[in-house]
């Protein structure tokens, strides 16, 4: 149940690693031509090179998502390049040090809404006019099951994932009759670098992540970037606004 993307022009950010990653490499596959933009150079110019070597068209981008100037550049260099932009999954983010609130200085609390949810606010402040002068267009902003329930010891992330799905679904209203579709994408705990960053990097904080998952084990990055491209096809072509939860079940036990 996904399109075959030939012809059409995908930006993804943080998809130097992870989800993002894997996302990029899943539209290159189905025939997209991919902008990939990051902070990390070194990892999106060898996912660039995989790639190019398996076939795919794609460009490594620098970018600070919580910078309008590199965002703007991004995206304007995605359509110098290929001439359009289709496909845009707005995922860069990171998580907050586990502690509560009142832990949480300002600097940290603001440091995590910027690249969380700010973020996704400056890459649709320059997606979205393309599109509009394109016709259509489809966005996928990274929310996550912190963005559903609560989270203890996460207040920051899971605020500003929270505000992701407030964004995404108000933004979906305003271009709904434009032929933009914007919907977001809720992982629960998957295998990156990020869940490992959380979990200590042990077996026992590998096994503490996985007791969270009712399925009993983590989530891989290629079942979030299906669902991602899931809703930039066609055949998802009624949702608008959707908070697609892929947890294996965790936000319900």
């Amino acid at each position: 149940m996904i399109d075959d993307f030939s012809g059409k022009v995908a930006f993804v950010t943080g998809a130097g690693n992870g989800i993002g990653r894997e996302t990029a490499q899943a539209f290159a596959r189905s025939g997209a031509k991919v902008a990939a933009a990051d902070v990390d150079m070194a990892s999106c110019e060898a996912l660039v090179r995989e790639i190019k070597k398996d076939g795919g068209s794609a460009l490594a981008l620098h970018c600070d998502v919580t910078v309008e100037a590199d965002v703007q550049a991004a995206i304007a260099a995605t359509v110098t390049t290929f001439g359009r932009l289709d496909m845009a999954f707005n995922n860069a983010g990171k998580f907050q040090r586990v502690a509560p609130l009142a832990d949480i200085p300002p600097e940290e609390w603001r440091r995590i809404m910027d690249i969380n949810v700010t973020s996704a606010y400056l890459c649709m402040l320059h997606e979205i006019p393309i599109m509009l002068r394109q016709g259509e267009g489809c966005i996928v902003n990274a929310s996550s099951g912190a963005g559903v329930i609560g989270t203890k010891g996460a207040a920051a992330y899971g605020a500003a994932k929270h505000a992701v799905l407030g964004l995404t679904r108000s933004a979906a209203l305003d271009y709904a009759t434009h032929n933009i579709r914007i919907n977001a994408v809720c992982p629960g705990v998957i295998e990156t670098n990020m869940m490992r960053e959380v979990s200590g990097g042990t077996a026992e904080g590998r096994a503490a992540m996985v007791e969270l998952e009712p399925i009993g084990r983590l989530g891989q990055p290629a079942e979030i970037a299906a669902a991602v491209l899931w809703l930039c096809s066609r055949h998802a072509s009624f949702a608008l606004g959707h908070a697609l939860v892929v947890d294996g079940g965790h936000t319900i036990r």
